[in-house]
């Protein structure tokens, strides 16, 4: 199902546009924040067995394949 499929699409547009900037900004912020860690959690569970230092290796060569990366 693409975004504009979503049924709730236009409410969460309109409840986006009802923010003032701060909160729309901190919103975003803590977005990023979820998707970065889910990121890493994903890759953790694909790579248990990994040290410290290689499981850095991987994340850091996942991540320069990322257009939008702030690592």
């Amino acid at each position: 199902m693409g975004i504009k499929a979503d049924p709730t699409h236009k409410m969460r547009i309109q409840v986006l546009r009802q923010m003032p900037p701060e909160k729309r900004l901190l919103a975003a912020f803590e977005l990023t924040e979820l998707a970065q860690r889910l990121f890493i959690q994903g890759l953790r569970k694909r790579f248990p067995g990994l040290s410290g230092g290689e499981f850095k290796r991987i994340l850091l060569k996942r991540l320069a394949k990322c257009h939008n990366r702030n690592y």
